[in-house]
């Protein structure tokens, strides 16, 4: 039986819950993901989970933070002037918003705070400092 190696191109379906058993992703209904192993496409933890499989085999991978989307990092949240802010944006806490950094970069944040003068936004990903969990199914192998 073939066997995934570093460097194969393989396809999964998956199911990723939070510690609590939140559910916060799934391929489910949707093509498997496809991505080369190895190669840095996914987050380390499950990334290093899949050499070994076999088309067919099924396991559940638990993923630490660290190997996962990290930790949270503190400066990476920041309050802004509430009027940097465009008025027809219906602000609320935990909304997902864009804002262009000084690079030109389009980069995702969350309203994680507000009051009358200013906007707090975390540019962490949001599963940042998550401890997370896959169950995942190998669903094909191209071999390099």
């Amino acid at each position: 039986m073939t066997q995934v190696k570093t460097g194969d191109t393989v396809r999964i379906h998956y199911s990723g819950t939070l510690a609590d058993g939140t559910q916060f992703d799934s391929s489910k209904g949707r093509d498997p993901l496809e991505f080369v192993v190895g190669s840095g496409q996914i987050i380390p933890g499950l990334d290093q989970a899949i050499p070994g499989m076999a088309v067919g085999d099924t396991k559940t991978v638990d993923v630490a933070a660290d190997q996962a989307y990290g930790a949270v990092n503190p400066s990476a949240i920041q309050s802004v002037p509430r009027s940097q802010v465009p008025p027809e944006i219906e602000l609320e806490v935990g909304m997902q918003l864009q804002i262009q950094a000084p690079d030109g970069r389009t980069v995702p944040v969350t309203v994680s705070g507000m009051d009358e003068e200013s906007v707090t936004l975390d540019m962490n990903h949001p599963l940042a400092g998550e401890d997370l969990s896959f169950d995942i199914e190998l669903v094909s192998i191209d071999k390099t």
